[in-house]
């Protein structure tokens, strides 16, 4: 007896677990450590023992069905969060738009980008704990409360997708851009991760490849029999394959991906454009309340070099500065004639429109129209709640002081409004009379462009993405262009034909970098006291110098794998060594120790048995050890207490 428990012990201390336990089982409590896993997976708060070690094929065929729903569930919801990450150049827009449909001005898309969040999060962490749980070798049970949730997750994610794949479609271009910036850099970080994982992976196949050496040699035929339906060293192989082949196909994707990767920012310093210059998207939006004269002057003061409006036509042909078809946002007309706030802003006269306040709702209000907003000074407030609607020919006349350029988009006034059919020929009039220099008017309107090149030959027209056979026929040599249309081609055709582009519109950095490298002469912002301090593109490098670093990170992480993979090995080997040892000890070369226990009975007179009891089952084997002719007498000690004088008995 003596003999078998000191084996069982070294078995046990010296077992394959003992040698490759989680850093979290030796930091804590493995008690409170399973019962954390599976309250938080399976909502079962109770107190978690630890088990014996259980088949790898253990699940229900139910949970085992559900889980890749779980990971498609994470999927959605992290290609959901990458887009909705990627697309900040369009929130601003996004959150006008939900405004047309609910009347409310609020963050929308940040609200959008905080549940995406949440949602991939959630996910995530379902699936981390399924992963700890199965390296447990513990059951698998989703609680309802989860399994329902998930599926919403799935409802929710492909309602949302197919919203934007069938109204939305451009933003996907946005996706592409980044890509085209964050491509290089997203290649080396992939690799260093990649050799992040390769630690777990490596420790998991290593230790799967010894799980099936050992029960090579291990398994009993009563084992036989049971595992018939369920192989385990099929499924140890199946899990090798399983975890093993997609890491290598996706490190040797890394490795060459560098083959198709084009990047407009890796390029030689001396093929780098001049910089863009700005066209202040309704003045300076993020300084001062858009489209007034404080908004304007701000975007002189931050060097704009041309200055962006949106032009109405009022009930008296009065040609003025707004943007909305209604004066809800950006105006204080809920206040004074509620009942008429829907109307449209061409179907007011003058002299009501110039008594509105058009800056409280940009310096009063708690929600800012954009959030990434620096707070106003007290001077800036004071003079936002000041400001009026203004006049295209207040415009003009600064622009004229300054010279500055102007670009505008005319509105046409609805069906019913007096100049519907002049309000061309009223705007001309307007900017002729304010003598501003013809050169200085961006035209883009365009309606009647014969009359425009009749009257003021002077004007600069701007085109649409036309092809190039009909901008030469209307002599037009400047597009202004959504700059999601960079995507196709990088406008290389248009560029080729010397035709100057205008993007808008570009607030981000990362956006505005790209069309630097792109060779784009000029982009319409709201973030102009941002970009006007980028002096190099952002995420520039030379092809030498990439070349470089995709070489070394390259050799760097495949040392890094290869190194990690013979440690394992080294680790597993030294392992099985000791197991083997204790198994040549113990002369069971059939019989794992792990799964058995043995018993001796001792029958006075006639025979001393072992009985070889195996927990998974409930056949008892007795062996002979060796037969006794009469009673073993043990010497007594001064008490009268059997003094062990050997082992029991001799281990077969």
């Amino acid at each position: 007896m003596d003999n078998i428990d000191r084996t069982e012990t070294e078995n046990e201390e010296t077992g394959r677990w003992k040698n490759f336990n989680s850093w979290m089982k030796r930091k804590f409590n493995y008690e409170c450590y399973m019962t954390l896993l599976n309250g938080c997976y399976s909502c079962k708060w109770e107190a978690q023992q630890k088990k014996a070690r259980r088949p790898l094929c253990c699940c229900s065929l139910r949970e085992q069905l559900f889980y890749p729903w779980l990971v498609v569930s994470f999927c959605l919801s992290t290609l959901l969060l990458f887009t909705w990450i990627e697309t900040s150049n369009e929130y601003n827009g996004f959150d006008w738009v939900v405004f047309l449909g609910t009347g409310i001005w609020f963050f929308w898309s940040i609200v959008l980008l905080s549940f995406l969040g949440i949602l991939a999060a959630y996910t995530a962490l379902l699936l981390i704990l399924g992963f700890l749980l199965c390296w447990e070798k513990n059951q698998l049970y989703l609680h309802w409360y989860h399994k329902i949730l998930i599926l919403i997750v799935i409802l929710f994610c492909s309602f949302f997708l197919w919203i934007l794949l069938t109204y939305w479609k451009d933003r996907w271009f946005t996706i592409g851009l980044s890509l085209q910036v964050f491509a290089p850099y997203i290649h080396l970080g992939s690799i260093s991760v990649m050799v992040l994982l390769s630690w777990p992976v490596a420790f998991y196949l290593i230790h799967l490849e010894g799980e099936a050496r050992m029960r090579r040699f291990q398994i009993t035929n009563i084992e036989r029999e049971r595992n018939k339906r369920c192989n385990m060293r099929t499924k140890l192989r199946a899990l090798q394959v399983a975890i093993g082949l997609p890491f290598v196909l996706i490190l040797l994707c890394l490795y060459v991906v560098p083959l198709g990767i084009y990047s407009p920012c890796v390029q030689e310093k001396d093929k780098l454009g001049p910089k863009p210059y700005f066209f202040g998207h309704r003045g300076a939006a993020m300084l001062g309340p858009e489209n007034t004269m404080m908004s304007f002057e701000k975007a002189v003061e931050n060097g704009a070099h041309g200055l962006e409006s949106d032009v109405q036509i009022s009930l008296d042909k009065v040609a003025f500065l707004m943007h909305d078809y209604d004066l809800r946002r950006t105006t204080n007309i809920l206040d004074i004639m509620p009942n008429a706030s829907h109307t449209h802003s061409s179907f007011f006269y003058w002299d009501f429109l110039s008594t509105l306040n058009a800056g409280k709702w940009f310096s009063d209000s708690w929600i800012k129209p954009f959030f990434r907003m620096k707070p106003l000074s007290e001077a800036d407030k004071e003079r936002a709640r000041n400001q009026k609607i203004p006049k295209l020919s207040e415009l003009l006349e600064l622009a004229r002081k300054e010279k500055k350029l102007v670009i505008f988009d005319l509105n046409s006034p609805p069906r019913s409004h007096p100049a519907r059919s002049s309000y061309i020929h009223l705007v001309v009039s307007v900017i002729l009379d304010s003598k501003i220099e013809q050169h200085q008017i961006f035209w883009l309107p365009g309606s009647d462009r014969k009359y425009v090149r009749s009257k003021a030959p002077g004007f600069q027209h701007i085109g649409r993405l036309f092809t190039i056979e009909e901008l030469r026929k209307e002599n037009i040599t400047r597009i202004n262009v959504d700059y999601k249309r960079l995507f196709h081609n990088g406008l290389k055709e248009y560029k080729s034909a010397n035709i100057s582009i205008n993007l808008y519109l570009v607030n981000e950095p990362w956006l505005f970098s790209l069309a630097w490298c792109s060779r784009i002469q000029s982009v319409t912002t709201d973030n102009l006291q941002v970009l006007k301090k980028i002096n190099h593109p952002y995420y520039f490098m030379t092809p030498k110098f990439y070349l470089f670093m995709w070489i070394f990170m390259d050799i760097i992480s495949a040392a890094f794998i290869i190194a990690i993979l013979h440690f394992y090995w080294k680790r597993e080997s030294q392992s099985e060594k000791i197991l083997h040892g204790i198994t040549s000890y113990t002369e069971t070369p059939s019989v794992s120790l792990h799964d058995e226990v043995l018993e001796v009975v001792e029958i006075p007179g006639l025979l001393t048995k072992s009985i070889r009891k195996y927990p998974d089952s409930e056949v008892i084997i007795p062996e002979v050890v060796k037969e006794t002719t009469a009673p073993t007498m043990h010497p007594t000690d001064d008490v009268g207490q059997p003094v062990p004088t050997g082992p029991a008995f001799e281990p077969i």
